[in-house]
Formats: structure tokens, sequence, C-alpha cells
């Protein structure tokens, strides 16, 4: 997929509370740059994915820039140590989280940050979405490096927790996702349905 160097930088994007991010611009930005601002450019404005899901041809633009930052990342490292982090959800295909954060008002709440929250070495991967102030809904899984890119996991347990009572839910699945790629800001993957992830390195560190 050809990208072309404008002569004028655009302005930055605004940060947004839920999925903008503040990149930077130069004539002399290399490739990987270049792409990666195009990325989240076109995701800025989406709702994490919500207002996607109406707009095919937004979808296939998304997904086509997915697959140029693919290319770029597709001989690098991506489930080292680098790969532990709180990851917070900027724009995903994956329809049972966007119901939720479509639909948290229907039952009188609103979705916070959803994150992933990725330890290597003690193998753990928690799926979090927070339900301000004192509502989450997290599932706990255990994680394999299968590849440079390829992680597998499998769910263990999950907890749907308020601020006064918490309800135990049992375990469901497993499967495996690829970083694609992944810098010291965001992190790209695909996972065994065909769903995709944009998320950024939170600016704090999520535990139960």
């Amino acid at each position: 997929m050809a990208l072309a160097l404008s002569s004028a930088c655009p302005p930055p994007l605004r940060r947004s509370r839920r999925a903008g991010f503040r990149t930077s611009c130069s004539i002399f930005a290399n490739p990987s740059q270049r792409a990666k601002r195009k990325l989240l450019e076109l995701i800025s404005e989406e709702d994490r994915g919500v207002r996607t899901q109406k707009d095919a041809t937004k979808r296939d633009a998304i997904v086509d820039a997915i697959e140029s930052m693919a290319v770029i990342g597709r001989s690098s490292i991506t489930t080292g140590e680098s790969l532990s982090s709180t990851w917070r959800l900027l724009w995903t295909t994956e329809k049972e989280q966007l119901f939720i954060i479509e639909k948290a008002g229907l039952f009188g709440t609103t979705a916070g940050d959803v994150l992933q929250v990725i330890d290597v070495n003690k193998r753990i991967l928690n799926n979090v979405i927070t339900f301000p102030p004192d509502g989450v809904f997290f599932v706990r899984s255990d994680i394999e490096i299968a590849s440079p890119q390829r992680v597998n996991f499998r769910f263990n347990s999950a907890v749907l927790r308020a601020k006064n009572w918490e309800i135990p839910l049992p375990p469901f699945g497993k499967g495996w996702f690829e970083n694609v790629y992944m810098d010291a800001e965001i992190r790209v993957a695909k996972d065994i349905r065909g769903d995709y992830l944009i998320v950024d390195r939170a600016p704090y560190n999520w535990t139960e």
C-alpha cells in the first residue's frame, strides 16, 4: 500500500479520553512514522470502533492501514519483555467488547477504559473493562509465547465486581493473537477470529 508524503504537515491530533492520540509530523518522517500517523488519524473519531461497525468503507481503510503496519513490523519481535504493560484500547473490531461499550448505558453505567494487562514473565493476561467509579469486569488468562509475534492464551476465570460485591464467573475459551506491530507507544494485533486491536500504553498500571 503506497503512502504519499504530503508537502505540508496537518495540525497535531488532540488526544481524547476515549481513543485520540497526539502525534507529530515531519516531511522527514520515516515510513513507519507516516504509516502510524495515518492509522491513528483514521481511528481518532471512531469511538474505539463503535462507529466503524456502521461504516464498511472506513473499516476497510483502517484494516488496510493495519496491514501496512504489519508489513513494517513483520521482522520484529513483539512478544518480549516490552509486551508487559497496561494496554488501553484505542480501536477494535471485537463485537463483544464493542457491544459492552455501546450498550453499557442500558445497565445504568458507562464503559471507562478497556484494558489488556500483560505480564510476560508471570505468563498472565487480564482483559479488563472498567465502569467508573467502582465497577469492573475482568477475565484472567494464562499465556504462552508461541513465536516472535504470537501469544497463545487460555481463559481461566472471570469476575464482575462493584464497590460492595463481586460475582465470579466460569472460564471460557482459548485462542491466540499476533502483535503485528509494537513500539514504545502503541501495539497492533490480529487474533484467531480475524479481529483487530489497536492499543496504547496506559499512563497507569492496572491491578486487581
